[in-house]
């Protein structure tokens, strides 16, 4: 199969693909007689299972160890929930820090009059000039 099969099978671009090979998240295929990369069901697997783990959150190299930990048959569950547990912890200190992030901002455009003056409290906490909180 061409890259370019695989990239509406997996819907990933094929300069993703290509990267994933690079970064050595993705076996590199062989290559057909002309040079061009031919792939296998196991790429497809592994290119999916990336696509998945993107699309919840993981990096490349976090891509990388959760294909490694698939193509293991030797692997312990205990691994791989390690690795969505830590992600689990991640995720949730980024929804604190969104959270801090939309309670400043629901308090600036509250305090805000919003007209034509050219006073704005935000310009001003966001100066360090702020005489109120």
């Amino acid at each position: 199969m061409n890259i370019s099969e695989v990239s509406k099978l997996t819907g990933l671009t094929a300069k993703s693909i290509r990267l994933y090979e690079e970064k050595g998240i993705l076996s590199p295929p062989l290559r057909g007689e002309n040079g061009y990369r031919v792939y296998q069901q196991s790429h497809i697997d592994d290119l999916q299972l990336i696509a998945r783990a993107k699309r919840v959150g993981f990096n490349l190299e976090e891509c990388k160890l959760l294909v490694h930990l698939a193509n293991d048959p030797s692997r312990k569950s205990c691994a791989v929930k390690s690795e969505a547990r830590k992600k689990l912890t991640q995720v949730t200190r980024k929804l604190n820090e969104l959270q801090l992030i939309q309670s400043q901002l629901e308090q600036w455009i509250a305090e805000c009059p919003g007209d034509d003056n050219s006073d704005c409290p935000i310009i001003d906490d966001l100066k360090g000039q702020s005489t109120h909180r």
